[in-house]
């Protein structure tokens, strides 16, 4: 895969497994496009949330290469991974907030580990990020006083609190009332084009998702089976598409799980009666 400057994430032919006997992911190309939102969708299992794991630099892969934000993964070692993280934001599943920290101390974290700024201007820039999830008047809440919603959105404002070029998500839809959910995915897009950043939406939320995103990678079996546009992947041909994006239930994904012919299995049973 050519490099290209416009790249924020490369991805050229990358497979892993955690052991041999346990492959992940096989022969993975993907490339994401500076100020891009970017969807990996698919079934749970599949490799998603690993692909993830191997962009922000947790796992390293077994073959193949991946460049973010201008690196060479497979070339740094565990100080300079540790320093690209710093240009990253990670919004986690299920927000994973400091429970004993206020909203505001949860979002001004990240500031009193990693800068020099004082503690006056930390507090008027965990603010600012509270307001731009709308939570600026529950500052002083602690993650306990706040709803499911409100929670992620103080993860959101945590995630963003050093203005990363590079926001991951991890199912960020999960969990969530459909008014939470919908508030959540506009702020992902709203975000992502206000702060000039690029963004990867792991999830399985085919209309969220698809409503935020500028283009879709398909993950099956730790394989990219397809990728487009939401409007072209809505009229997809790919069985697995189709099956995905109409919530079908049968299909490539089949519903019975492998068994032997029913009939026999009843005359099996008959004939030990």
């Amino acid at each position: 895969m050519a490099a290209s400057p416009s790249s924020i994430v490369e991805i050229d032919q990358v497979s892993f497994g955690y052991d041999a006997a346990r492959p992940v992911l096989h022969g993975i190309n993907l490339k994401i496009e500076r100020g891009s939102v970017v969807g990996i969708m698919g079934q749970s299992g599949c490799g998603k949330t690993t692909l993830l794991r191997i962009i922000a630099g947790w796992l390293k892969a077994s073959a193949g290469s991946a460049r973010v934000l201008g690196e060479n993964l497979n070339e740094l070692d565990e100080a300079r991974i540790f320093a690209l993280r710093r240009k990253m934001g990670m919004l986690f599943q299920f927000g994973a907030l400091f429970t004993d920290m206020s909203a505001l101390d949860n979002v001004a974290f990240q500031m009193r580990e990693h800068t020099d700024l004082t503690e006056d201007l930390v507090r008027d820039l965990a603010m600012l990020k509270l307001e731009a999830v709308g939570l600026r008047g529950a500052a002083q809440l602690m993650p306990s006083a706040l709803s499911g919603g409100m929670a992620r959105r103080v993860a959101l404002a945590r995630a963003i609190a050093l203005d990363p070029q590079l926001m991951l998500y991890d199912e960020p839809f999960t969990g969530l009332d459909p008014i939470a959910l919908g508030v959540i995915a506009r702020l992902i897009r709203r975000l992502n084009d206000s702060l000039g950043q690029t963004s990867i939406v792991v999830s399985h939320d085919v209309a969220e998702c698809f409503d935020i995103v500028d283009y879709v990678y398909f993950v099956s079996a730790g394989r990219i089976v397809a990728h487009g546009t939401p409007q072209a992947l809505r009229r997809s041909g790919h069985p697995f598409v189709h099956q995905f994006v109409q919530g079908e239930p049968d299909g490539p994904i089949p519903f019975h799980y492998p068994a032997p012919d029913y009939g026999a299995d009843l005359a099996l049973e008959g004939a030990h009666g």
